[in-house]
């Protein structure tokens, strides 16, 4: 079928939005009418080849849409549904059949290789086959799916602004209620307040954290920490030591901390902001750090852990997420921004200068 999609030709260029052929889905898989998409960092990095992902390609990885048409084999999932798209995962291998899909031994080939799952290419433009992204490539009108990525959700809520909880929001809430699972009472700095940032805190209000601390450049960005959960600010560019701040506030150093910057400066600060036996959780893409390992880590006790995709099983967490945005618990309608599918380029502009916190496509 034809289809309009947002392609990327080239290494570091704008999307342009072209007519593109989509083929039917097989029989494990889903077509998706697309109403909309989140616009994600990772995006970005793989247009501009940070992440070498085969161009040229259609990007987006946090699609949400209604199921058009199932494949023979896909089970729970019926025409009508509304669905969020997160992450591939294999289904086969030792981590997924463990109920680990976000370190599925096939990640990196499944969402940054360019193909879907049996291998082989869904998209092209003329002669010209385009590489698909997550498998999912969101950023188009349809979109076909492996059954593994489609997360059926409740159609009561907006199903416009949940395409995030695909990728981003589940990163941030995941990270905290999944991956760290802080004890009631305790006490949680996160570092960032982007989209996965905000999202933490949420999660570090609903575990029950005694002291959330919010750690930013951004005054507004602070103060909408504080209506999501957080119960300290700290702005990095008026404060003389950072580290020092978070001992004070907490007494001695947080029992947990996430880093979603990725500057290497702040990974420290993640760090040493710790107590003894304290957890760090990085969740940027981070380079090269030079880190002190007996001050930093052993000498304390300390542990420093990375986190992919919020440590989530989309299926079951997804769900529960909607639940506590339901409730009024998880309230993302308040980072979100919502851009015309033509002006994709705008919103990553936007997003680039940090003009808004998580911008969404409107697709339909």
């Amino acid at each position: 079928m034809l289809i309009k999609a947002a392609v990327t030709f080239n290494k570091g260029e704008e999307f342009v939005i072209e007519e593109v052929e989509l083929d039917s889905p097989k029989d494990d898989e889903v077509l998706i009418k697309m109403v909309s998409s989140g616009v994600c960092h990772t995006d970005a990095v793989a247009r501009d080849q940070l992440i070498p992902v085969p161009l040229p390609a259609v990007l987006g990885h946090e699609g949400a849409g209604i199921v058009e048409k199932v494949g023979n084999n896909v089970k729970g999932i019926k025409a009508g549904d509304h669905v969020v798209l997160s992450f591939s995962s294999c289904g086969h291998c030792e981590n997924c059949l463990t109920g680990k899909p976000y370190v599925c031994e096939e990640f990196n080939p499944l969402n940054f290789g360019g193909t879907m799952n049996d291998g082989t290419k869904r998209l092209k433009k003329g002669n010209q086959e385009l590489s698909t992204f997550f498998g999912q490539s969101s950023f188009a009108t349809y979109a076909v799916v492996n059954s593994r990525n489609a997360v059926v959700i409740d159609k009561e809520v907006d199903l416009s602004i949940m395409g995030p909880l695909g990728c981003g929001f589940q990163t941030g809430a995941g990270t905290v209620l999944n991956g760290l699972r802080p004890e009631f009472g305790s006490s949680i700095a996160v570092f960032g307040m982007g989209s996965v940032g905000l999202t933490a805190i949420m999660g570090a209000k609903i575990a029950g954290c005694e002291k959330i601390i919010a750690i930013g450049g951004t005054p507004s960005k602070l103060k909408l920490a504080v209506e999501l959960g957080a119960t300290h600010t700290i702005n990095y560019r008026e404060v003389e030591d950072v580290v020092e701040e978070i001992k004070k506030i907490t007494g001695g150093g947080a029992h947990y901390t996430v880093e979603t910057t990725a500057v290497p400066k702040i990974v420290n600060q993640g760090l040493y902001g710790l107590r003894v036996l304290g957890t760090c959780a990085i969740v940027g893409a981070t380079g090269d750090v030079t880190l002190n390992v007996q001050n930093a880590l052993m000498a304390e006790g300390k542990t420093m852990k990375g986190f992919i995709e919020g440590n989530s099983v989309p299926k079951l967490f997804i769900p529960k997420l909607v639940k506590y945005f339901k409730n009024g618990k998880f309230p993302i309608d308040k980072l979100v921004k919502k851009y015309d599918f033509e002006d994709i380029n705008q919103a990553f502009k936007d997003s680039h200068e940090g003009k808004v916190i998580k911008p969404i496509l409107m697709i339909e």
